[in-house]
């Protein structure tokens, strides 16, 4: 007998607005890497999580939960 599960998902998409809501751009986030696109999501760029990390742990600042 078969058993249902639920499946991940393969990423998950936010949408980036200025202060009037206009869209900006978006990114999303894939266990593999993060991606970015402008408004028009006609090409995306993307850094692996190696890669964000580093540039996170050099240009970020420490933040509260």
């Amino acid at each position: 007998m078969a058993v249902n599960s639920f499946r991940s998902k393969k990423f998950e998409d936010f949408e980036i607005v200025d202060k009037n809501n206009k869209t900006v751009g978006h990114i999303r986030v894939k266990p593999s890497g993060i991606l970015w696109a402008r408004r028009d999501w006609k090409v995306w760029y993307g850094v692996s999580l190696k890669q964000f990390a580093d540039f996170a742990l050099d240009e970020g600042k420490k933040q509260k939960k």
